[in-house]
């Protein structure tokens, strides 16, 4: 099996590893693989703020909306596409606020935390709040099924452990000692006025009403608590489901391959697929030939002329060797590995992104 047989076998793929190895292009490059394979409609949606994919794809931006790609693009490099592909940009704003309508109990109570000036200033700046909404839109559109496959690309690895994290761990905040004593004096009379010398000395040094906005905010914030632990219970239902996969994507460089190896620690303790590793800009093959050491070694014992030139070879013939060593200690934790070299021009346009595509299904 192929890296795009797998793909074609599963309707979510989640890119994930260390920042700085291609996750971004590798994800988009999955994607244009998929749509110029079979007919798949195909979403790529990245939560990383990088803005490169909208140039690469023909588009003036990507937002929190999805937009569709052109088939034009694809049929000015020449690879027409079958398939159709739309990509987004998570927008974590926008995405709390449809958090919000999605789990108020009731319009009084949407309208009433969407209008709490403390929720406008702080909508978005929550510990993993990022991450949260990334799962909560993924769930969305699996549950809308307009995709046949999406293709989810998301922070740096320790920020994609939070990213698998983020949905329990707001479940948890909910029943936390902290939000009780947020809420205490806005739900007990008794409380209330205990806590008024303190909120009296509050409001003088933070301003009016401000722990009353705080109150206010949480006590209407817990009641989305079923809510909130309906969908983390979803979420991780859907990453552990078989027609879910995870790839993850390194460079040869030692620290990113420990980054690598961690992550595929955490999938396998959480039972978790990983079924691709994508090793970036790595020497082409011809580096790692045997009959290309046994010609440049016959190079050093004659002609001086190119003798330079066969040390090099011979010196990056050494490289590629330990990258070939760091490749295969990550494959047996994975289905399928893919060797992207390291690319002699920059992506400006799709038929770059599908190149890529292309050393990810060989």
């Amino acid at each position: 099996m192929s890296v795009s047989s797998l793909v074609a076998d599963r309707d979510l793929v989640v890119v994930c590893g260390p920042g700085g190895v291609g996750k971004t292009t590798t994800a988009a490059a999955l994607g244009v693989n998929a749509v110029l394979r079979s007919e798949r409609k195909v979403l790529v949606l990245t939560v990383d703020p990088a803005r490169r994919l909208a140039q690469a794809l023909g588009l003036s931006e990507v937002g929190n909306a999805e937009t569709p790609v052109s088939a034009d693009g694809f049929a000015l490099a020449g690879r027409p596409a079958r398939g159709e592909l739309t990509v987004a940009m998570l927008d974590t704003k926008a995405g709390w606020d449809d958090v919000i309508r999605s789990h108020a109990p009731d319009a009084a109570t949407r309208d009433a935390i969407l209008d709490n000036s403390l929720y406008q200033n702080i909508a978005g700046r929550f510990i993993q709040s990022h991450d949260y909404v990334a799962m909560e839109r993924l769930h969305q559109l699996r549950e809308q099924g307009r995709y046949d496959l999406i293709v989810i690309d998301t922070p740096p690895t320790r920020s994609a452990i939070d990213f698998l994290e983020a949905p329990a761990r707001m479940a948890e905040f909910f029943s936390s000692r902290l939000l009780r004593w947020l809420t205490a004096p806005y739900r007990s009379r008794a409380m209330g006025l205990a806590a008024k010398p303190f909120t009296i000395v509050a409001d003088r040094v933070l301003g009016a009403d401000f722990l009353a906005d705080v109150g206010e905010f949480f006590v209407l914030f817990q009641s989305l608590y079923d809510g909130f632990v309906a969908r983390s219970q979803e979420v991780a239902q859907v990453l552990a489901d078989d027609r879910t996969t995870f790839a993850v994507v390194a460079t040869v460089e030692a620290a990113a391959c420990r980054e690598a190896q961690f992550f595929l620690d955490e999938l396998a303790d959480r039972d978790l697929e990983a079924g691709i590793v994508v090793m970036n800009r790595m020497l082409p093959a011809p580096f790692r030939s045997t009959q290309g050491v046994a010609a440049a070694r016959h190079i050093l014992d004659g002609d001086s002329r190119f003798r330079a030139l066969a040390q090099q070879y011979l010196d990056r013939r050494g490289r590629a060797t330990s990258e070939q060593e760091r490749l295969a200690a990550l494959a047996p934790r994975v289905r399928e590995t893919a060797r992207v070299p390291e690319l002699v021009h920059d992506l400006v346009d799709i038929g770059g992104i599908a190149e890529v595509g292309d050393h990810l299904s060989q």
